[in-house]
Formats: structure tokens, C-alpha cells, sequence
């Protein structure tokens, strides 16, 4: 009978009705905030994982990993790539050539950083071909100028395929008459979206052509790679350097998007951080609750130790329903912040399109919706810690609840 004895009461005490309401209110705020409180930290931290998913297929997708470049003299570009698609970490290789310009179309005007690059090869570094929306990568022949624009630069400029775009690079052509910038009318052949910042401040031609601009001759700016491992990109570009036999500049993705990657990452620790606060909150409330359990159950608790019960017994009792009541509150809340992180991006979508409002916006932002990713090992990590919490928050009060004199309690019930 007494080795079930914790167990039985401790749930029957969680069931049962109290003549002290206000210790089964704060007993269903604690679960309540439990339930909240994991929830909002599983479907939170799905959306920043979503963050930093779009952060490298989306943004690094179209962002080489690595680049060895000698910008204006890189020659020989099909021999480096031949050497550096030899090295084992190395998915894919392309030549670029990638200046600050201006794009000019319909009477407006937009700062823009043209991109030259080769149609044949930059599928191997870039997602470019796979979210074209009109018109293809293979548009872009050499001596045509064709140019492709993101689908939000399209929109400002109000372009359609077809249209011409003038595009003006910061060099100088001196004439006769003038010193006037470098420019040459293109062709719009295709539109981009990736859903990032890039749709509206990319523009993409063909090498070859963008070298007729920049007077660059049979040279180009470098070669941009795409590797296996993120982290490691600059390393790889560092031992393909080593085997050229020249001197070339080696940079890697960290230069222009490692800020956003980390502060992807700190937010992620911090919103974190500041959403157990509302854990700790729920479990103070556990402890609040049994305290006040077991000053109204002291009468019950000494004719439980005048029957035989051990301190272990009355101990087990208290922890079995803070335990219960952990338990309760966290299978809630992973339950909802499940469900929360797999339809999150569709409720938003759906509230955006109802209201018609966005939430982000690809000009300030550098995605335009908001993505999420569950991750179940954040799950198993939120469930199991918040689970320690509840269960080292009862034994403050079980313990004091072992340590009650069956003698000093029935003399004053008495």
C-alpha cells in the first residue's frame, strides 16, 4: 500500500477540490504559464532557424562562398577553374566580374551592383537559373547585352522584358569634348526573385559584355567558388590560392554577410534567454502553489505520519504533483508550439493577404516573409529543461512538507 503511496495522493491532491481556492488558481497559472511559455519558445525559435535557413540557401545561394580574385587582371580563367574544381570541397566554380554602378530605366534611376557573369557555369555557384521568373540565364549571350534584374528593381523601374535599361559603371571614357561616364544601353531579358534584398539592387549580364564595359579585355575580376562546408570557405580558397602561381586576393562570404549570419545567431541565444523568463515565472508559481499546498494539508499530512508514512513518503507526495503539473504544462505547450511552428508562415501569410499588409519588406529586410524550421532538437532541449526546472522547483516544499511534527500539528488541530 505505502509503496504507491506518494503517487496516489500526490494526484489525487492535483484532481481534487480545495477549500482555498486561490491555491488551485495559482496551480493553473503555473501550468498555464508553462504552457506559454514553451510554446512561444518553440515556435520563436523555429522562425529565427528559419532565418538562418533562408540565410544559406537563400542569401548565400545567390553569394559565392569564397572568391579568389586580382580584380581587373584575373586571366587565364578557365585554367584556375579547372584547378580549383580539383580540390574535394569544392561543388563549383565560376569567373565574375562585379563593380557599383547605376541602372537607368523609364526615366528612373537606382544604385545597383552589377554582376557579370558566365551563363554556362554560374548555376555550379549560384540559385540564379532556379528563380527566374521570366525569361532565362541562357538569354544572356555574348555581344547581345542582355541584363537581368531582380523582380523588386523591375517593379521600381516599371521594366518589362524587352525594355532597355541604360547601366552607367564608375569609370571615366575621355573624349575630345568631354570626360563623361562609361555607359551602354542593354537589353532586359529575364527577372529574378528570390525573395531577398538582392531582387532590388542586383543586375546580372554577361561577362564578356560587362568586360567591354569596364575595358577589361580578355581579363575578368576573379573566380567565385562554392564549397561543402560554409565555415571552412575561406580556408579552401586560401589552399587553392597556395597552388597558383601568382599572387590573388582570397576573400569569403563572412565579408559581406557575416554580420547578418551572427546577428541571426545572437538574437536566436538571446530571445532565447529572455523567453525562459517566462518559464522561470510559471515554475516560481509551482513553488508558490505547494508551499501554500502544504500549510493547507498539514492536518492531512500528520494523520498520514501517525498512519506510518515516512518523511520519503509525504516528500514524494508533493514532488509527484509539482512533477505532474510540469509535466501537464510542458506536453501543452510542445503540443501548441508545434502546431504554432509548422502553420506560423501560413497564418502570417494569410493575416498579411486578409489585411492586406506585410510584415517585412524585401526593401529593408533581406527576405520578404517570414520562414520557419522546427527543429526537434530544440524541442527535446526546451521539454527536458523545463522539465528539470519543475521538478528541482518542488523540492523546497516537499521538503518542508517532510519535515512537519505530526505531534505539534494534531495538538493545535486538537
Amino acid at each position: 500500500m505505502f509503496h504507491s503511496l506518494p503517487l496516489y495522493i500526490g494526484l489525487r491532491y492535483l484532481r481534487a477540490k480545495r477549500r482555498n481556492h486561490f491555491i488551485s488558481f495559482i496551480s493553473g497559472i503555473s501550468m498555464v504559464g508553462l504552457t506559454l511559455g514553451v510554446m512561444v519558445l518553440i515556435i520563436v525559435l523555429s522562425v529565427m532557424n528559419g532565418f538562418d535557413r533562408e540565410m544559406r540557401t537563400r542569401i548565400l545561394g545567390m553569394v559565392p562562398h569564397a572568391t579568389i580574385s586580382l580584380p581587373g587582371e584575373f586571366k587565364n580563367t578557365e585554367a584556375i577553374r579547372q584547378i580549383a574544381l580539383q580540390h574535394p570541397m569544392v561543388l563549383g566554380a565560376s569567373g565574375y566580374i562585379e563593380t557599383q554602378g547605376m541602372v537607368i530605366g523609364n526615366d528612373r534611376t537606382r544604385g545597383a551592383l552589377l554582376s557579370g557573369v558566365d551563363p554556362s557555369t554560374v548555376g555550379t555557384v549560384s540559385i540564379l537559373p532556379d528563380h527566374m521568373v521570366a525569361g532565362s540565364i541562357s538569354a544572356l549571350n555574348d555581344n547581345s547585352f542582355g541584363v537581368i534584374i531582380g523582380e523588386s528593381l523591375a517593379r521600381v523601374l516599371n521594366a518589362s522584358l524587352g525594355d532597355k535599361l541604360t547601366l552607367i559603371v564608375p569609370e571615366m571614357s575621355v573624349t575630345i569634348a568631354s570626360i563623361q561616364p562609361r555607359f551602354k544601353r542593354f537589353t532586359l531579358v529575364g527577372i529574378f526573385k528570390v525573395g531577398a534584398e538582392l531582387d532590388s539592387s542586383l543586375v546580372i549580364t554577361h561577362i564578356d559584355d560587362l568586360a567591354k564595359l569596364m575595358l577589361y579585355g580578355d581579363a575578368v575580376d576573379g573566380l567565385q567558388l562554392r564549397t561543402t562546408d560554409l565555415f571552412q570557405a575561406r580556408q579552401i580558397a586560401f589552399d587553392i590560392g597556395r597552388e597558383l602561381p601568382d599572387v590573388y586576393f582570397v576573400s569569403d562570404w563572412t565579408r559581406t554577410q557575416g554580420n547578418l549570419f551572427q546577428a541571426i545567431q545572437l538574437e536566436k541565444r538571446l530571445v532565447g534567454l529572455l523567453l525562459f523568463m517566462i518559464v522561470a515565472v510559471a515554475v516560481f508559481n509551482i513553488v508558490s502553489s505547494l508551499v501554500m499546498l502544504v500549510t493547507d494539508k498539514q492536518g492531512e499530512i500528520a494523520v498520514l505520519r501517525t498512519l506510518g508514512a515516512t518523511s520519503r513518503q509525504i516528500l514524494g507526495v508533493f514532488m509527484v504533483q509539482g512533477t505532474a503539473i510540469g509535466l501537464i504544462g510542458i506536453g501543452m505547450g510542445v503540443l501548441l508550439g508545434v502546431i504554432g511552428a509548422l502553420t506560423v508562415a501560413d497564418l502570417v501569410a494569410w493575416f498579411e493577404a486578409a489585411f492586406d499588409m506585410q510584415f517585412l519588406n524585401s526593401d529593408v529586410y533581406f527576405i520578404s516573409y517570414i520562414p520557419s524550421e522546427l527543429d526537434w532538437n530544440d524541442v527535446m532541449i526546451i521539454s527536458s529543461a523545463t522539465f528539470v526546472i519543475s521538478v528541482l522547483s518542488t523540492i523546497y516544499p516537499a521538503w518542508k512538507a517532510s519535515k512537519i511534527s505530526p505531534a505539534e500539528v494534531l495538538r493545535y488541530e486538537s
